[in-house]
């Protein structure tokens, strides 16, 4: 009834942890992007016997992750390894659009058919930056741009990503009620919480005892850093609690493309995955041409639409 990591203790694993810690504390990226993980087939001889791939404990860190079981028989993913991607990753999926500044690889000891590695790459997403000349057509989509220029750190197996029906990761939702606030003081709060590093910050009116119109405050973040926002929501709110909802969520793939239409150049955001495909316009470009043309967002977006066939 209980998981023991028997391995953990060993002095690999302690060699392993430690490095990995000091070089990301070193290089402090700013996002850690993570392919999904090939975990292997087949059985694994362990303290306990011989046991299905993933292992028990590997399969329980796991939880929430994609991960997905190719044609390699044998286990290539470890619990040590499975705790350090889950706890540096910031999301799973494709590598970004992004300039590579450095490049390293960890190879394992079996051989396997294919190459026993794991590769890292350091760099710099792209920002805004145009890969060559394309016509409005879906075939014609080539990557152009990432949303901002950051630090960031792809991670791969050897293996090809595969899509996976599966949900990215953990999210943890603090919400609480506040009616003593002005409004000032709560959009005050929340630019606090954006700047802290919520994945997202919004309210939602309501109505509170004695007939009071309230609002209730919800917060978005990681679970490694719901400790900090409560904090941030006792210190800049009139709340005296605070709930957590745990819960676990799906997001399409988002890739940002520049287009060419009959006023120019715009950036179309194309969100991709569990079966479905969405396109649009990005809001700025929209508005930017509205402005210089003199005419109304609708329109610049339905001259767009026909001049991309979307």
């Amino acid at each position: 009834d209980q998981i023991h990591f028997h391995e953990v203790g060993s002095m690999d694993a302690v060699a392993d942890i430690t490095a990995v810690c000091l070089l990301m504390k070193k290089l402090a990226p700013d996002e850690v992007i993570v392919s999904p993980i090939h975990v292997g087939s087949g059985t694994v001889k362990c303290a306990h016997g011989i046991l299905p791939v993933p292992a028990p404990a590997t399969a329980y860190i796991l939880r929430g992750i994609p991960t997905y079981s190719a044609d390699i028989s044998g286990e290539l993913c470890t619990p040590t390894g499975a705790a350090l991607l889950k706890h540096f990753a910031t999301g799973f999926g494709k590598q970004p659009l992004m300039k590579t500044s450095a490049i390293g690889y960890g190879m394992g000891k079996k051989d396997f058919p294919r190459a026993n590695c794991v590769r890292v790459m350091l760099g710099e997403t792209v920002e805004e930056e145009s890969v060559g000349s394309m016509a409005p057509t879906d075939a014609a989509f080539a990557p152009a741009a990432a949303a901002e220029s950051a630090s960031a750190v792809s991670a791969s197996s050897s293996e090809a990503s595969v899509s996976s029906f599966a949900s990215n990761g953990d999210i943890i939702e603090l919400s609480c009620n506040v009616d003593d606030m002005t409004g000032e003081a709560v959009g005050f709060a929340m630019e606090r919480l954006f700047e802290a590093g919520a994945n997202e910050v919004f309210t939602v009116p309501c109505g509170m005892k004695k007939s009071r119109p309230g609002i209730l405050l919800r917060v978005l973040c990681k679970p490694e850093d719901k400790e900090k926002f409560v904090q941030l929501l006792f210190k800049h709110t009139t709340t005296i609690g605070i709930r957590e909802t745990k819960m676990q969520r799906y997001m399409l793939d988002r890739q940002i493309y520049k287009v060419d239409t009959s006023f120019g150049p715009v950036r179309m955001k194309v969100s991709s995955g569990y079966g479905t495909t969405r396109k649009k316009i990005e809001y700025e470009d929209l508005a930017k041409i509205a402005k210089e043309k003199g005419i109304s967002l609708s329109e610049v977006e339905k001259i767009i639409q026909k001049d991309l066939n979307v």
